[in-house]
């Protein structure tokens, strides 16, 4: 005699059974249970029931079909590529889902992982991938949590832990997976061991047509393995900064006493993440071709606007209020970073402390290298007193100045005696590159009502801002 509640009968006993959710697999599509966005009820991971409704999908955008979109915020605002408010809910229920399993040091680090995740699948459409380096002082911090809830959500996820690099180098193809690396300082730290080719491949797959050559096959023929994936790397401690410059940063600290999170358990956290993994899909896999043409307008240059470029161009297709918090994050956490470097930056902290001193003798064009020195190193808070084995010296000094420039000259002083100096003007230069002055700001960027196509917009005017980091952070420890 056959159970009645056996899965072969339950058609006709009338009992609904839920599909399986495989972590990192996903459901069904035309089987899948689409749990609640705010968060499933007590009984939600047994008795969701199924929703056989096809999944809608968008068709790709022309420049046609983009024309006369309204700015972001307006009355009408609709996104790049479906129904107004697609994308700009979708975006909001990703962020709210994200926030309730993880405490991000900062609204903006909680918006930029948020676009993140969403550029993970557009990624044959894009010309950079952004790493993604979620870093802490110490272990506890969220950083593995953060990336279980990245597993659920990003384009074809891959975890590299144990992972032959072999084995990555034969995956990443035409639509590459999405890179999740744990316990990152066993890759780059004094463990790293034999990693040189993973550590290869992760620095140069922040660009596309940027193959690693090896030899494979019986006939040993040279062969160009792809390297371009986004990844996303955790590890207690800085990554290198071939690393950190090009990736999105998020410094994670531990949570404070009333900082509370909903436990990450699979039975409803996997359905709720892989439905907004599958909505993120239906709506940008269609516009992968749409996006490779965007050229969106960025309040950052150079290697920063590579970087979060793939978060504006997402940004911009949402619509609504989501442009303005992209690039209200790329400016924050951007200035977070410049921070971060100047403060921990020997060289630069040398040219800062060295202006520092200019500052306060005023007047005085050139400094004794003896005098310099001596103000250098009677700072209790600057490194200079424990520099070396005997504290910095005159050699040292030159040595650290030398790749700007700068180098002591015979000067001669008011009292007629020569002596080794260093005058004003030799910093003058040095200063506006790389320790410009904090009161300086950046022009606010105008954000477009859509992605631009066609011709680059003009670079923008004036230098990046400094100023106060955008999350809690503390200084990175000196290399």
């Amino acid at each position: 005699m056959k159970d009645p509640t056996s899965p072969a009968t339950s058609k006709a006993s009338g009992v609904a059974w839920p599909p399986i959710a495989v972590p990192g697999q996903g459901l069904p599509r035309d089987r899948e249970a689409r749990p609640a966005i705010g968060g499933p009820p007590a009984d939600a991971p047994s008795r969701s029931s199924r929703d056989s409704r096809p999944a809608e999908t968008s068709a790709p955008t022309t420049a046609s079909d983009s024309a006369g979109v309204p700015a972001p915020g307006g009355p009408e605002s609709q996104d790049c590529g479906g129904p107004a408010g697609e994308g700009t809910a979708l975006l909001d229920d990703l962020r709210t889902a994200i926030g309730r399993y993880v405490v991000l040091p900062s609204d903006e680090a909680l918006t930029a992982v948020t676009l993140w995740v969403a550029a993970s699948h557009i990624q044959p459409g894009l010309q950079h991938a952004p790493r993604l380096a979620v870093v802490g002082p110490t272990k506890g911090c969220g950083k593995s949590r953060l990336l279980d809830v990245l597993y659920e959500t990003v384009h074809q996820p891959m975890m590299t832990v144990n992972t032959s690099p072999a084995v990555v180098f034969r995956v990443i193809g035409k639509n590459p997976p999405t890179l999740l690396v744990d316990e990152a300082d066993t890759i780059f730290g004094p463990k790293a061991g034999d990693k040189e080719d993973l550590r290869g491949l992760l620095n140069a797959g922040h660009q596309r047509n940027r193959p690693a050559w090896r030899i494979s096959g019986p006939e040993h023929k040279p062969t160009a393995f792809p390297t371009f994936a986004m990844a996303a790397l955790a590890g207690i401690g800085d990554l290198p900064d071939t690393i950190m410059d090009r990736a999105i940063v998020i410094r994670m600290q531990k949570r404070k006493p009333g900082e509370q999170i909903t436990p990450f358990r699979s039975r409803y956290s996997v359905p709720e993440l892989h439905a907004l993994r599958d909505r993120l899909a239906d709506w940008l896999i269609p516009q992968r071709g749409t996006v490779a043409g965007a050229v969106p307008k960025m309040p950052v240059e150079d290697r920063a606007a590579d970087t979060w470029e793939p978060l504006v161009i997402v940004a911009d297709l949402a619509g609504g209020h989501w442009p303005a918090l992209a690039r209200a994050a790329c400016v924050a956490m951007t200035r977070n970073e410049v921070v971060q470097d100047e403060q921990t930056t020997l060289k630069t902290r040398l040219l800062r402390d060295i202006r520092r001193v200019f500052d306060q003798e005023s007047g005085k064009e050139a400094l004794r290298s003896q005098d310099l020195l001596a103000v250098l190193i009677q700072d209790a808070e600057a490194p200079w007193a424990e520099y070396g084995t005997k504290g910095l010296n005159a050699y040292h000094l030159a040595n650290l100045l030398r790749d700007f420039g700068i180098s002591p000259a015979n000067y001669r002083f008011e009292n007629g005696r020569q002596a080794k100096a260093y005058a004003r003007n030799q910093f003058v230069d040095a200063w506006a590159r790389y320790c410009p002055d904090p009161a300086l700001s950046a022009p606010t960027a105008e954000v477009p009502a859509h992605p631009t196509r066609g011709r680059p917009p003009a670079p923008p005017s004036g230098t990046l801002p400094t100023g106060p980091p955008g999350g809690p952070a503390g200084p990175r420890p000196t290399r």
